[in-house]
Parts: structure tokens; sequence; C-alpha cells
């Protein structure tokens, strides 16, 4: 089944930037009657296939939102759990990294995280900070209404300061404000386990992404997920608030 969604795809009309919300771990650990933790630890699998697929099939960015400003407010011992596998699977995974030439990339309150994750994280970073064949962002304690709001904390300081004029501000000044200054806009933003919101993150740069959303919980979503997302994009006709006759008259 993979190959056949993979064979459907088209090399040529390949989503730049691909965004997933990772849904679903707690509630797949409950309907087989484990903790919740169960289910993290079960997503980790799912984290490796989807980073395999987009470099198999040429995606260049990935970022997965993996710990919201939101997820402070969970059970203690859930926190802790995902902070230590955070930290377990930087140290396993970095090897790999380095060797499938992937860089990783970190957005978000990354201060709030405990002192061991921030550590591993500036590591991993640092050492695969040259690999070129896809860019691995990691959404941690990120929060796109509390980014927005950093932004126009930090352009306003800056017009005080006489560094930009009012009327110097425009996409460009907010774009290379943002915790995500170095990646291009979402193409194709992918939120697993039914659920159809979503849930602050990357609001500014989600304006033209193409949504999907799959019941598939996120411990069971595997490649061929992925490229069955990356069909469903192929199928649709991305106008950018251009009619459609306008876009086929660029294509011609």
């Amino acid at each position: 089944m993979m190959e056949d969604f993979k064979s459907q795809i088209n090399a040529d009309n390949l989503p730049n930037h691909i965004a997933i919300i990772m849904d679903g771990n707690g509630r797949w650990a409950e309907m087989k009657g484990k903790p919740r933790v169960y289910g993290h630890k079960n997503g980790v699998t799912s984290v490796k296939e989807v980073i395999e697929g987009c470099r198999e099939i040429g995606v260049n960015y990935l970022t997965l939102y993996a710990f919201s400003t939101e997820n402070w407010n969970r059970p203690k011992m859930e926190v802790r759990t995902l902070m230590a596998l955070l930290v377990s699977s930087l140290r396993k995974e970095l090897n790999t990294l380095v060797k499938n030439n992937i860089k990783l990339n970190t957005i978000g309150n990354i201060e709030n995280l405990p002192e061991k994750a921030q550590v591993e994280l500036a590591e991993v970073v640092e050492k695969t900070k040259n690999n070129a064949s896809l860019t691995l962002t990691l959404a941690l304690s990120y929060g796109s209404r509390e980014e927005i709001v950093n932004v126009i904390r930090n352009i306003s300081k800056k017009v005080v300061n006489n560094q930009i004029a009012l009327e110097e501000i425009n996409e460009n000044i907010i774009n290379n404000h943002l915790y995500t200054f170095s990646l291009p806009d979402v193409d194709l933003l992918i939120r697993t386990s039914g659920e159809k919101r979503i849930s602050n993150f990357l609001l500014w740069q989600i304006a033209y992404a193409e949504l999907y959303f799959t019941d598939t919980l996120w411990p069971d979503f595997r490649k061929e997920n992925l490229f069955n997302a990356i069909v469903n994009y192929q199928h649709r006709e991305r106008r950018f608030g251009k009619t459609s006759q306008q876009i086929e008259k660029i294509n011609d």
C-alpha cells in the first residue's frame, strides 16, 4: 500500500514545507488500557517514519508540533516524561541525523525547558547546523499567539529606538522577527487523530497552507499516511487569492 501512494507522488509538485500537529498519543494509549505516556513513547516511531519519508521523496522542511505552551498545564508526571523522552531521543538520534544530513532546528520558548533538555538541544543543533538534506524543526514550548505578541513587542521597541520607521513595517519585517525567520511558509499542514483545529500552531506561517486532517492517531501514523497526505495535497489547486483562470494562464 505504501508503494502505491509513493508511486502516485509527483516529484515536481512536492510541498516544500510540511508541518504536523502530532495528536492522539494519549487516546491511543488509553484505548490500549495503558497510561498516556505509553502513547508518547510509541509516537517516537511515527516521528522517525515521517522524517524518513520526507527524506526519501525530497521534502526540504519538516516542522513538528512537539510541545505547546499550553502543554505545561498537563499533569506533572506526563510533562516530566515528555521532557525525559525528548532528551533520550535527541541522544539516540544524533548520529542518525548527522549520517542522513538532517539539520535540527527549534522554535519556541526553549529557555522554559529543563536545563538538561536545553543542553541536549543545543548540542544537536550545533552538530547538525551544516546539514542540508532536510531541515527538521521541533516546536517546543511553542504558541503562535505568544510568538506574534513577541514580534509586536520587538518591532515596537525598534520603532521607538528609531531602528525601524513605522512606514517600513511590512510582511517581510514581521517574517524576520518570527521564530521561523529562516523557514519558508508552510505548504501542507497535517493534523492527526480526527481533530479539526489549528491549536495555536504557526498561525501566521500557514496563511496559504493546505490543511489535511486524518483520523489516524499519531502512534499509528506511518510513511504511507504521509504519502497519502501529499498525494491529496497534489490534487488541490493552490490559488493564493487568484482565480482558477489566472492560475491556468500562469501555468501556460
